[in-house]
């Protein structure tokens, strides 16, 4: 695994509900994607091939608006390393998580 994306998505909606139904797509739109995957309190983090993860970090926003998003912000970290392994996720939070 060359690279780790951490995304977060915004929606622009109104209301607690509407921005969960619309993130909760976009979740089920990583999930989808078959890489590994940990859904944080405020980002989602993904690990894969580089190419394939920026492929995915652009279609979060156009499943975003069609949920029926008029605009969508995210914010993206992006951990590449083309000659290795970045740090795994579970490297990074199975220790906090047991």
């Amino acid at each position: 695994m060359e690279a780790s994306v951490a995304i977060q998505v915004l929606p622009g909606v109104s209301g607690e509900d509407e921005v969960i139904r619309v993130v909760d797509e976009v979740i089920d739109y990583i999930k989808s994607t078959g890489l590994n995957y940990y859904v944080g309190p405020c980002e989602t983090a993904i690990e894969g091939d580089y190419d394939t993860l920026m492929e995915i970090v652009k279609n979060c926003q156009l499943v975003a608006i069609k949920a029926g998003c008029k605009s969508v912000s995210s914010y993206v970290k992006i951990s590449y390393k083309p000659e290795g392994e970045v740090l795994s996720i579970e490297k990074k939070v199975t220790k906090h998580h047991q």
